[in-house]
């Protein structure tokens, strides 16, 4: 039986277009194309989620990919992207009130730098209604390793077949199943569909 939904954050519950920064500082395309690759495309990026990095070396190694000109760029990039590059997905505050509603406890588990921590509950819909929050560079591992779900499992208090994980890659969802924790791959973002499954458990 079904009592706890897990929630992955990226692409699910908010919007995530890494590009929309990239334009907001640059008027060239290829400009834009490098430094979005360099800064989000990136072993540094990884890194970030995975909390073994810090910002400021993360854009030194950066920069040694990218023109000196395009340094500056990069770091506006870096500083500003949660300002442009997230907003929440519509109809998910619904969701999650209805299944907190019925019932379920409510969680989150995401792959997220040390900044995020900060900023969530500016972008996540329904916040108010979550029992619990992981993000990776918290706990240094990321999805799909197994560690990251048995943390979410134990810091919580929850049984993996209790859980059901929604996460826009189905890479993650295979890793949550291994630790016993069923799922849905939300990568199209039909809502009405994720609903379907949702309400139906």
């Amino acid at each position: 039986m079904i009592k706890n939904i897990v929630f992955d954050m990226g692409k699910v519950l908010v919007g995530y277009d890494t590009m929309r920064v990239c334009r907001q500082y640059m008027e060239d395309e290829e400009d834009r194309e490098l430094v979005c690759t360099a800064v989000f495309v990136s072993p540094e990026w990884l890194l970030l989620d995975m909390g073994v990095i810090s910002e400021e070396e993360a854009l030194d190694r950066i920069c040694k990919r990218l023109p000196a000109r395009l340094h500056e760029k990069a770091r506006l990039c870096m500083e500003h992207w949660p300002d442009y590059c997230m907003w929440p997905i519509e109809g998910m505050e619904e969701i999650i009130k209805n299944l907190k509603g019925k019932g379920y406890g409510i969680y989150l588990c995401s792959n997220a730098s040390m900044r995020l921590p900060k900023l969530y509950k500016k972008v996540i819909p329904g916040i108010e209604y979550f029992d619990g929050v992981i993000f990776s560079a918290s706990v240094k591992c990321i999805k799909p390793q197994r560690q990251i779900y048995e943390i979410l499992f134990s810091r919580f208090g929850l049984k993996p077949e209790e859980c059901f994980f929604v996460d826009d890659m189905q890479l993650n969802i295979d890793g949550a199943r291994k630790c016993g924790m069923d799922g849905y791959c939300f990568e199209d973002g039909d809502i009405e569909k994720l609903k379907g499954v949702l309400y139906g458990l």
